[in-house]
């Protein structure tokens, strides 16, 4: 299998600034998942324990000069730690500066020269080859390499085991709501975060968000009303404004034009770590059945409302069950 490519302006960018610091608040290890046509961010799709999160690029987005060859449909995947995946990329960024390079913050200049590919190396003191995700910066006088160790490519049944995981992981809840101000959402699991461990989140075809902790002395939470909704939707019954937030959601629980689950409030932070990504808004669902917690990040394109389609990301909050609850 083989891998090659160089970074775009935009892409050094988009990782160093907004992705790499959100994607490692979510989990340190991930696995790189490289195709044809994308290249993704996984963290827990097989495993299934904890936050699935799902980053996904275009790879004109990222990449220059992609070249990916592998006999499994040209498809790569592979896993690492964040941590050292973002000291390579900044530490390839000084030296391009120190050296005369083009700075990534400005759009002019010479293009940015750092080349990634796979490879195997032995390292000192050790007789066995090791797979490494290599990142080659070339300045005006010199080149520095920096490696990042690597897991072991995935077999062709793993990735495969992969991609299912991610096909299930893509699938949408039937109703979402907008929630437009996610400094309001942060602030407000910040202080219930406070109250308890357990959070209720109930989502209605009203476009009704409601949000609960409960303890067995207290009771806190808060309710967004009249969310844009994409999907299933209802119209709210007559009368309902002069009903309690949890008399609404167990009417319209009763009427099958609501679901509500309960999820660990660890969980629901981590997935709001993903606002470091700077995303426009996010959508919230709950799977069929109740199967899970979704969480949408979209991304407009800059300076208009129209959906940047060359970026995805999105979490899968695992359900708490009653009885554990």
């Amino acid at each position: 299998m083989k891998f090659k490519a160089s970074l775009t302006h935009d892409g050094v960018n988009l990782l160093d600034r907004r992705f790499m610091p959100a994607l490692d608040k979510v989990g340190r290890i991930c696995h790189v998942y490289l195709t044809r046509d994308h290249a993704m961010f996984l963290h827990n799709l097989l495993n299934g324990d904890g936050v699935q999160c799902v980053a996904q690029f275009d790879k004109d987005l990222l990449f220059l000069d992609y070249r990916i060859s592998s006999k499994n449909e040209d498809r790569i995947a592979f896993s690492l730690d964040l941590a050292l995946l973002h000291r390579a990329l900044r530490s390839a960024l000084s030296i391009l500066q120190r050296q005369g390079g083009c700075d990534p913050r400005d759009s002019v200049g010479s293009p940015l020269q750092i080349q990634i590919k796979l490879l195997k190396k032995i390292p000192a003191g050790s007789q066995q080859p090791t797979p490494f995700l290599s990142f080659e910066t070339k300045g005006h006088k010199s080149a520095v390499i920096h490696d990042v160790p690597i897991s072991r490519p995935l077999s062709r049944d793993d990735v495969m085991e992969l991609q299912a995981a991610l096909d299930m992981a893509q699938q949408l809840p039937q109703t979402l709501v907008q929630v437009p101000d996610l400094a309001q959402l942060q602030n407000l699991v910040e202080r219930l975060k406070n109250v308890g461990d357990l959070l209720s989140v109930s989502i209605t075809q009203y476009g009704d968000l409601h949000l609960q902790v409960s303890t067995g002395l207290v009771t806190m939470g808060s309710e967004f009303r009249r969310l844009r909704v994409l999907g299933d939707r209802a119209d709210a019954p007559q009368g309902n404004q002069n009903l309690t937030a949890a008399s609404r959601t167990r009417l319209a629980i009763e009427r099958g034009e609501a679901q509500s689950v309960q999820v660990s409030m660890k969980h629901l932070s981590k997935s709001l770590q993903c606002h470091s990504a700077k995303p426009d808004c996010a959508y919230y669902g709950i799977a069929p059945q109740g199967a899970c917690l979704t969480v949408i990040y979209q991304f407009f394109q800059p300076g208009t409302r129209q959906m940047d389609k060359s970026i995805s990301l999105h979490c899968r909050l695992p359900v708490l069950e009653p009885d554990y609850a």
